[in-house]
């Protein structure tokens, strides 16, 4: 007799555990230096604020924070949503504002309203690894579009992307990579998508955390009626909130709202109510900018790091960009590295870091990895390079 009476549905199969998860495993090795994990640093987490959010919620408003709410989110929070995405240009109303349970359900909801079995879906090449997860289980024929510093190619989408249901892209700090698109390629970009009739995804949880300069108008604001936009709380509050949003044209939002009502209802509603009531007074303009010169002198202590240890020319030259904002460094090891090979021997010295094949939907490139700075102190940034260098030195 057949003890699993379970039949799992044939989707299951295209379903994979995160490779990060996996690897975050690693770093709790004593004395591993982890450059892996994409997570915010936890000392930038606001906890008096939220602490006191919490009392006057549950002061003023006890029994409304506590009970269902409206699946759209918390009218309050969907306002300053569309206020403040006003301000960098993109003329959003509070009715086009979705609240979701982070920006990762967001890309789930997506997914389920426009994602058949075998439509194509374009991606930057690399991309997101949890939009690959989020998408994958609706069957889509993924398309991995040419890209260079700056992201996708305006030219290529007319014979890489066409058909396509929509492409997916994250403009400003990529994750992986790093880049960020400036404003002339966004034009472009929009131009060649409304040519072919292309929707974009415009996904934008690192746009806050520039070093440099702030990045270019959302794509949103140059093709609003073809363009979802994702955001995120999680990089300039705190993760554990869970909580994101959506804009979306109105020939797709009730849509994505139905598809939220059938996942969870509604995103909770005393974390909406907390995160409104720390940030309606303007908090975000004094804290943001406390996260920007941490991450940025973590940011230069790695390029420093890089720099002193990884050779850049020559038969074993490795290569990298500066990125101007975000939470990672993208490196491209010798053609001859496999950097999933690498990492056992990374970790032996004491460093992990994520290897970059699993970021791409096509052909990857094995001698790319990925590595995160944000919650790692200069002093230890720079030992784990010298110890990832170690590493590199002993790789076939």
């Amino acid at each position: 007799m057949n003890k699993n009476p379970w039949r799992l549905a044939a989707r299951t199969e295209r379903m994979n555990p995160s490779v990060i998860r996996e690897i975050l495993k690693l770093t709790e090795l004593p004395g591993i230096i982890s450059l892996a994990g994409g997570l915010p640093s936890p000392d930038t987490f606001p906890i008096e604020a939220m602490r006191e959010a919490t009392t006057r919620v549950l002061r003023d408003a006890p029994r409304e924070a506590l009970q269902y709410a409206a699946s759209e989110g918390y009218a309050p929070l969907r306002e300053w949503v569309a206020a403040e995405m006003t301000t960098q240009g993109l003329q959003a109303d509070a009715s086009q504002v979705l609240i979701t349970t982070g920006s990762q359900q967001g890309l789930d909801l997506v997914g389920k309203a426009l994602i058949d079995a075998g439509s194509k879906v374009a991606v930057e090449s690399p991309t997101y690894l949890g939009a690959l997860q989020a998408f994958t289980p609706y069957e889509p024929e993924f398309v991995a579009v040419p890209c260079d510093e700056e992201g996708p190619l305006p030219e290529a989408l007319t014979y890489d992307a066409s058909g396509a249901r929509f492409l997916y892209a994250l403009p400003n700090f990529q994750n992986p990579s790093g880049r960020s698109m400036g404003g002339a390629r966004r034009d472009a970009l929009v131009q060649s998508a409304q040519s072919i009739g292309l929707p974009i995804v415009e996904d934008n949880p690192y746009g806050d955390l520039w070093f440099d300069a702030a990045p270019a108008a959302p794509i949103a604001s140059r093709w609003q009626e073809g363009t979802i936009y994702l955001g995120s709380f999680s990089k300039v509050l705190a993760p554990g909130l869970r909580l994101g949003y959506v804009i979306a044209p109105a020939a797709v939002l009730p849509k994505l709202l139905q598809a939220k009502q059938a996942a969870d209802l509604h995103t909770p509603g005393f974390n909406q109510r907390v995160v409104h009531e720390v940030i309606k007074d303007g908090f975000l303009r004094q804290h943001v900018p406390t996260i920007r010169a941490r991450y940025k002198a973590q940011r230069d202590a790695m390029q420093a790091a890089l720099v002193a240890h990884l050779p850049q020319s020559g038969p074993r030259a490795c290569h990298w960009n500066v990125p101007g904002g975000g939470m990672f460094f993208w490196v491209e090891l010798p053609k001859d590295v496999d950097a999933e090979a690498l990492l056992p021997r990374a970790v032996e010295r004491g460093v992990a870091f994520v290897p970059g094949a699993p970021f791409f939907a096509g052909a990857p490139m094995k001698n790319t990895l990925r590595l995160s700075f944000v919650t790692v102190a200069p002093e230890a940034i720079e030992r784990g390079i010298r110890a990832l260098a170690a590493a590199l030195e002993t790789a076939p």
